[in-house]
């Protein structure tokens, strides 16, 4: 006997492997900091999976962009980062992920800089950790 509409319907959800969920346009979301001293990191944490994400410096001192925490972590020495070095300097990556981070090297001044994201309706309870080769070896 087959199943029933509804019980297919029940199946079909939001997921990190369902083609619909990343060829809708993304919700916005934008955030950033004027605070980002030297030598530390923020991290970026969206209230869903993001399908994309732009980053952009807004001071003329260099930030990072990476998708790990320094700490424990092989991101600064294995260069598992983009560097953004003057004002208005961005990248943008179309990739998924529930977070990322910025930081900043020891040197200069306080930074400023943008995150802008297109959100999916996944929730982020089912995005896995974003490790290995290029990332954190």
């Amino acid at each position: 006997m087959a199943a029933d509409s509804s019980e297919l319907f029940k199946q079909y959800s939001v997921g990190l492997n369902n083609v619909g969920s990343y060829m809708v346009s993304g919700v916005p979301y934008i955030t950033g900091s004027t605070a980002l001293p030297p030598g530390q990191e923020h991290k970026v944490t969206f209230p869903t999976v993001a399908r994309a994400v732009t980053v952009m410096n807004h001071s003329s001192d260099t930030i990072r962009v990476h998708f790990n925490a320094i700490t424990g972590s092989n991101v600064i020495t294995g260069l598992h980062f983009v560097e953004l070095d003057s004002d208005e300097d961005s990248i943008s990556m179309n990739v998924k992920c529930k977070e990322v981070y910025v930081s900043a090297p020891a040197d200069g001044s306080n930074r400023e800089y943008r995150v802008i994201a297109e959100l999916t309706q996944i929730p982020i309870k089912r995005m896995y950790e974003l490790t290995g080769s290029g990332l954190t070896v």
